[in-house]
């Protein structure tokens, strides 16, 4: 059983199964996250969906560069979650898969491909509490702690 975070979902409410996969990239005590302005305003672990034909640890990479503009390597994973949100750039109701990775940022490529996205780092403790789920943020907390 995956462990839910956030929602309760609601019985009357169709959803959607939508895998992403996840980023921890740590260096040093320092994180590197992804800033999600309009309409979210959110800092989040970077990552999204796993596309159709495509699998998790391709998606990590293509999401990670997409919305940092880093590119990683040795990808190792921790564990997942789900969680039950709206998905407003998709106008869907979702369960999100989240498949949570660690993984070494290598180089800076350039800035965030996504608008609205920008990548920053910062101490990983302190992350923590602004993260945008529970699930980034338990995920985060136990790789700290470890």
């Amino acid at each position: 059983m995956i462990r839910r975070y956030g929602d309760v979902p609601r019985a009357e409410q169709r959803y959607r199964v939508r895998a992403g996969a996840y980023g921890i990239l740590m260096r040093g005590q320092e994180i590197l996250l992804a800033w999600q302005g309009e309409p979210y305003n959110d800092l989040l672990l970077p990552g999204g969906g796993i596309d159709l034909g495509e699998g998790a640890i391709q998606a990590l990479h293509r999401e990670v560069y997409e919305e940092t503009g880093w590119r990683i390597g040795n990808p190792k994973r921790l564990g997942a979650f789900r969680r039950f949100t709206f998905m407003p750039e998709y106008e869907k109701w979702a369960e999100k898969v989240c498949h949570v990775y660690t993984a070494r940022p290598i180089v800076r490529l350039g800035p965030p491909l996504e608008p609205d996205h920008t990548a920053i780092w910062m101490n990983a403790a302190e992350a923590i509490p602004l993260l945008c789920n529970e699930g980034d943020a338990d995920f985060l907390s136990s790789r700290i702690l470890r």
